[in-house]
């Protein structure tokens, strides 16, 4: 209990704050005015002139938190201008510890009272503690131990309620029901803040429980693990369940031992085999504070002693030091360089802040804790003022940053009263940064941030001085030590040197390996091949520059495979494919992402003549038809053409990233596996339609690809462009199945299925998502188009946009007789004799309205920049509609780009600006196909993977990314002048 300060509110004899806006300190007035009307000493108050009023009204103007409890319980107020400071906080703390208890030889109180009784004391506690506060009758010192008090009261409480209640339940036999945690072997260590009473106003609390069978107090001890599980349920649920009243604290039970993967209590014996065979030096730090605060307090005190081994070493443990040092580097990843922003800066975590002030005192309790017992104290300053004494800092050090500790404990209770919120974060408005700044006393947030600014820089420099002998203090080689619930120290820093960022992170995914948690490691010997590979695994992603981002995509993939014996026995024996799924991790997220789904994906790489075969048609078409041949029904065939079009998309990707295929060959391939499975998938639409509605009399059915797919250069991730076309017999009338229908409804119904096939997501993803806006009259128009029809529209009323369109289109599968007459009448509206002027307009006001509304998204959206793509493929397609007038005959429709440029080209353009033309083209595609393969979204070099990089540059041929932007720039200024001067007059 804090020592007794007999102080009243009424003791402020200057107004240490100030409302942050007049409006705020009116309606805060307004407030106290309507709790006046039923409270005499409020009104005595109000109808004064002593600074008391003028504090409360700046204080309720400050903190809506304060203003709403006074409104809901103005008995708080007028109580507390009754009662000296301490004796009020005290009447509530010992009413709080004593909520358990019934009347005398009563039962058990319900659950429901006891969350009353505490929320209730909480909340009268908060009250008087942040008026306090702010008034600076408390300094954070006095504020941190009232709460931390409180917390251990109210915890105690909950114990001993539970207890009591299994007690009466029959599941344990107290030894006092007077006294329920007396002798309980019940073990309620609060950790951190909690632990060294230096609590946060808003905090949440940490606290471990363990539990001694030799006690006696458990009935059936094979219901012991289940009855203590129910039983911190209920405290938790006591603790911090939103009520009518509030809570009354957040409660974090996660540092037990792996709590992913033990009860929320155990055994007091496992729990010390735990941390003296498995325990982490991470562990031993958050053990420095632990503090037995409800429960047993004997078998509390006995176990920690019992523990002080394992958290303060014999020897001087130098490599600590390091080991803490980088878990926090994970926190923030600046390193003093730089102004610090005030706005929005995180007052613990963020540089220079209370962490690192924690930090500086913890690791050297660790170093030297074992030989010098007087280190072995669990709150900060006092750890700070015998480090001076024994020698460690000097006094300097150790007052300015004691200084600044309690500067920032400040600053983090203001943030946390204006809404009782457990934030650690200045708002990052200036109005709510000024309501911080008044409450703090500071006349406005410019000299507030010049002061926070200061002892920020102040913690910043002490904690660097601190770690400036760190490579010294390091052993050159580290340990690779995954058991145990989170981090070892010593194997954080060997991950760091290996190239991580995020140690941390990268030690607790592995550990989730080792646990057996993924069916892939839950075998003992896929574990034993996963633990040999680990060293080199780590090895190879650390070489990779965003060695994190890779490790965790490959635990995405791990997490999803049936089995893991056989990948890990691969990658051991084959630096190749470990190579290569280190490539795809740090390079291609949206190939890793595809693999973590659908892990099965990954079977073809380990085909050795996978990089040496070139996925053409001829190749792909029979892998195709052979995986689909085993399945009879619909659901099943378009499963298995997910299945493999997914693997074969995959696979050509691989090719692609490894520089097997360039990107134009990429471009084709990706083609090529589109038209087979769009076919397959046509062929059992038509079988399942007709199975329903039979056949139309003469009917046939022809797919038209457009854009890409027609001209061969489909991406990774493109859509597909689709028309169908369809014909019949002219007497035919309607279908000869058992639900016949007309040609019209036949017609569109293969079209709706055929889409709803390809683009309908199921468990094996979709196919492809499907664009059938370049059908005739566009969305307008019926999804189904018959080749009548069509031709006329292409002849009479297409606009020239639709003919640019047509020079792309592509029969890619149907009736041949059908596809036949459609690719006829492509090359008889493409002969057509044009007016080159209307060509010429159109075309620029199309790419006028291209400009206006997509703009591109900076120089690397090789599709909408000026001179990128779409001007490329503008001057091919403009070139083909007005080849007719010039005398030349144009390409076939679907012709690639390229070729269309080389065609035309040769005879309707400069051949310097035709060399350029084509330079650009493949060095946009060579680029665009690895972006599209790599990633979702656009490339943005600052956030693109470092791997992503140097596929980049290696696409074009360029030793960075400075010369490939160079050349971009250079190559889409030439295109636009060449568009300019090919489209121009």
């Amino acid at each position: 209990m804090p020592e007794a300060i007999e102080r009243h509110l009424s003791d402020i004899d200057v107004v240490p704050i100030r409302p942050a806006s007049q409006m705020d300190a009116k309606a805060s007035l307004s407030v106290l005015k309507d709790l006046a009307k039923g409270h005499e000493r409020i009104a005595r108050l109000l109808a004064s002139d002593a600074p008391l009023k003028d504090f409360l009204v700046a204080a309720f103007a400050l903190s809506p938190f304060l203003r709403d409890t006074a409104s809901s319980n103005p008995t708080i107020l007028e109580t507390l201008l009754s009662e000296p400071l301490s004796k009020f906080l005290k009447h509530r703390i010992d009413a709080a510890r004593a909520a358990w208890q019934a009347e005398p030889g009563g039962m058990a109180l319900p659950d429901a009272e006891i969350m009353s009784r505490l929320r209730r004391a909480k909340r009268e506690v908060a009250f008087a503690v942040a008026l306090a506060d702010l008034s600076r009758l408390f300094d954070g010192r006095q504020t941190t131990r009232w709460l931390s008090d409180f917390a251990g009261a109210a915890v105690s409480a909950a114990v001993d309620h539970l207890l009591l209640s299994a007690h009466e339940n029959g599941k344990f036999v107290l030894k006092d029901a007077s006294a329920p945690s007396v002798g309980s072997g019940v073990v309620v260590l609060g950790m951190g803040k909690l632990g060294a009473c230096e609590l946060n106003y808003s905090s949440d609390i940490d606290v471990v429980v363990f539990y001694d069978p030799q006690a006696g107090i458990v009935v059936s001890r094979d219901e012991a693990s289940e009855t203590f599980a129910r039983l911190l349920r209920r405290l938790i649920r006591i603790l911090q369940e939103r009520t009518g009243d509030g809570y009354v604290f957040r409660t974090d039970l996660r540092l037990r031992p792996d709590p992913g993967s033990t009860p929320l209590a155990i055994p007091v014996e496992a729990a010390m085999l735990y941390y003296e065979s498995r325990g982490q030096n991470w562990e031993r730090a958050a053990f420095i504070k632990a503090r037995p605060v409800a429960g047993d307090r004997e078998a509390g005190e006995r176990f920690l002693k019992e523990l002080t081994p394992f958290v303060f070493r014999k020897y001087l443990d130098y490599a600590a030091i390091a080991d803490i040092h980088s878990i926090k580097r994970q926190i923030h990843a600046h390193k003093g360089h730089g102004e610090i922003a005030v706005k929005g800066h995180n007052i613990k975590l963020g540089r220079g802040g209370i962490r690192e002030i924690e930090f500086f005192a913890q690791t050297q309790q660790l170093i030297a804790g074992g030989r010098m017992p007087a280190l072995r104290l669990r709150d900060t300053e006092r750890t700070l003022r015998v480090l001076v004494n024994t020698g460690w800092i000097d006094a300097s050090t150790a007052d300015e940053l004691i200084e600044a500790y309690w500067f920032l404990r400040d600053v983090e209770h203001r943030i946390q009263m204006v809404r009782d919120e457990q934030t650690h974060v200045l708002p990052e408005t200036e109005a709510e940064l000024k309501r911080i700044a008044c409450m703090l006393g500071f006349e406005d947030t410019a000299s507030f941030s010049k002061e926070l600014s200061r002892v920020l820089r102040t913690v910043e420099r002490r904690y660097a001085q601190l770690f400036e002998q760190e490579a010294k203090l390091s052993t050159e080689t580290g340990n690779l030590v995954f058991t145990g619930q989170h981090d070892d120290p010593d194997t954080l820093e060997t991950l760091k040197k290996l190239g991580f960022q995020r140690p941390s992170d990268i030690a607790r995914t592995i550990r989730t390996w080792h646990y057996g948690r993924y069916r892939a490691t839950q075998s003992v010997e896929a574990r034993e091949r996963l633990t040999e590979l680990t060293p080199e695994l780590l090895r190879v992603f650390g070489e990779s520059r965003r060695a994190d981002e890779a490790l965790l995509r490959f635990d995405q993939f791990i997490s999803g495979l049936p089995a893991g014996i056989q990948l890990f026995s691969l990658l051991g024996n084959n630096p190749g494919l470990l190579s290569l799924i280190v490539n795809i991790m740090s390079s291609a997220p949206r190939l890793a992402d595809i693999i973590a789904a659908r892990p099965h994906v990954f079977d073809g790489m380990l085909d050795p003549g996978l990089l040496a075969e070139l996925p053409t048609r001829d190749y792909l078409a029979p892998r195709i038809a052979n995986f689909v041949a085993g399945a009879h029904h619909y659901e099943d065939v378009l499963d298995r053409l997910r299945i493999i079009a997914a693997e074969q998309r995959f696979l050509i990707g691989i090719r692609l990233l490894t520089g097997a295929i360039s990107g134009l060959q990429a471009g084709r391939a990706f083609t090529d596996l589109a038209d087979l499975i769009i076919s397959a998938a046509l062929d059992v639409v038509l079988e399942e339609i007709r199975a329903v509605h039979g056949r139309i009399p003469g009917g046939r059915v022809a797919i038209v690809g457009m854009g890409k797919l027609g001209s061969h250069e489909l991406t990774a991730g493109s859509d597909v462009d689709l028309i169908l076309l369809y014909d019949y017999d002219g007497e035919a009338h309607q279908s000869d199945g058992a639900k016949p229908l007309d040609p019209t409804r036949y017609f569109t119904r293969v079209t709706q299925r055929l889409m709803a096939a390809l683009s309908a997501p199921t468990s094996e993803g979709i196919l492809y998502e499907v664009d059938m806006r370049l059908r005739p009259s566009g969305n307008k128009g019926p999804v189904a188009t018959r080749i009548t029809a069509f031709a006329k529209y292409q002849r009479e009323e297409a606009w020239t946009w639709e003919h640019l369109a047509l020079t792309r289109a592509r029969c890619i599968c149907g009736d041949e007789s059908l596809t036949s007459e459609a690719e006829a009448i492509f090359a008889q509206v493409l002969s057509q004799k044009r007016d080159v002027d209307k060509i010429r307009k159109d075309v620029e006001e199309m790419r006028d309205l291209i400009d206006r509304e997509k703009p591109p998204n900076g120089i690397w959206d090789f599709k909408l920049i000026p001179g990128g793509l779409v001007d490329i493929e503008f001057i091919a397609q403009y070139l083909s509609l007005i080849a007719p007038a010039k005398g030349v005959v144009p390409p076939p429709a679907g012709t690639r780009t390229m070729d269309v440029l080389k065609t035309l080209g040769t005879r309707m353009m400069d051949a310097n600006d035709l060399d350029t033309g084509l330079e650009a083209l493949v060095l946009f595609t060579e680029v665009s196909q690895i972006v599209r393969l790599c990633i979702e979204g656009d490339f943005n070099p600052e956030d693109a993977p470092a791997g992503l990089i140097d596929l980049v540059c290696r696409a074009g041929d360029y030793p960075d990314l400075k010369h490939l932007e160079a050349d971009i720039r250079r190559l889409s200024k030439a295109v636009r002048r060449i568009f300019q001067s090919t489209i121009g007059p």
